[in-house]
């Protein structure tokens, strides 16, 4: 019972620290960072303080073998990806509603685990894939006049694409799921910078933050959606399982609603909030059927 209890406190911070993803990064935007030089810092920074962290309050090894160094390797790319499009996209389209559409990461993970883990597809599931479709048709055309950018749409879903490999990969990779949870998330971050660094042209690129503002919204990126939610959500799937812990991450959207609507006082029409509900309707079906049939197993 506690060791549910911990994995899902673990996972609601997850999913709320991640949610404030847009509050940190609109900012940097705002003053002229590009997408690019702002991961950079939110990577490099967060790699930084939780080396410390680890070294020196945790005192934890982080020696790393020759046998998880890929797995490692591509689970920190592929998460650095999703961190990309998910940011490229808040220049096309509300954050509210790009964390609201991320939010069908779960049905990505369980047509992932039908496929290449034999898990069955069932009604439920086509239910859920099918509502979560109709929410996302719901947030087009969100403005009077105007449509929701397709390039913005894309992004997202890419981004929820790669998150979901990144969540499947954490709990079935037979490497990963020995690493303990501090190693994985320091190694996740490490090797994710290296996207930024090459984007940047090995920082020949990287754009230089001139304001105290803009500097304490780098390091608040660096610490919350970054240290505090993988450190987290690598705890909540490793002691509940990825699919319980998908379900806690509907606090993403509405964190980032919260932050959109009385921050940066964007919309929220009735069309959003129908459209809203049926993507989460979609996502909870399905998590509730898999957590009601599938007990609580021993991920260490």
């Amino acid at each position: 019972m506690k060791r549910r209890l911990t994995g899902i406190i673990n996972g609601c911070i997850a999913s709320a620290s991640y949610g404030t993803n847009p509050l940190f990064a609109l900012p940097l935007y705002a003053g002229g960072i590009g997408v690019n030089s702002v991961l950079f810092y939110r990577y490099l920074f967060a790699v930084i303080f939780y080396g410390l962290w680890i070294k020196f309050i945790k005192k934890s090894s982080i020696k790393l073998s020759k046998t998880e160094f890929l797995p490692l390797f591509i689970l920190g790319i592929v998460f650095s990806l999703s961190s990309l499009t998910l940011f490229d996209a808040f220049k096309y389209i509300e954050i509210g509603i790009a964390c609201t559409i991320l939010f069908i990461y779960p049905v990505i993970v369980a047509i992932i685990m039908a496929i290449f883990y034999n898990e069955k597809i069932t009604k439920t599931s086509i239910f859920a894939i099918i509502l979560t479709s109709l929410g996302i048709i719901m947030l087009y055309n969100t403005k009077p006049n105007s449509a929701m950018n397709l390039k913005g749409v894309l992004l997202v879903l890419l981004s929820a694409l790669l998150y979901a490999i990144y969540i499947v990969g954490v709990k079935n990779n037979k490497t990963i799921k020995h690493i303990k949870h501090d190693k994985l998330s320091f190694y996740v971050m490490l090797f994710g910078l290296l996207v930024y660094i090459y984007n940047l042209k090995f920082c020949s690129e990287l754009q230089i933050i001139n304001t105290p503002f803009l500097w304490l919204c780098t390091l608040a990126l660096s610490i919350f959606p970054t240290v505090i939610s993988l450190e987290t959500i690598n705890i909540s799937i490793r002691l509940i399982g990825s699919t319980p812990t998908a379900i806690l991450g509907a606090l993403e959207p509405l964190t980032a609603i919260f932050f959109g609507v009385f921050v940066f006082h964007q919309s929220l029409t009735p069309k959003i909030i129908l459209g809203i509900i049926l993507i989460l309707t979609g996502v909870l079906a399905i998590i509730l059927q898999k957590t009601n049939k599938t007990p609580v197993k021993n991920h260490n």
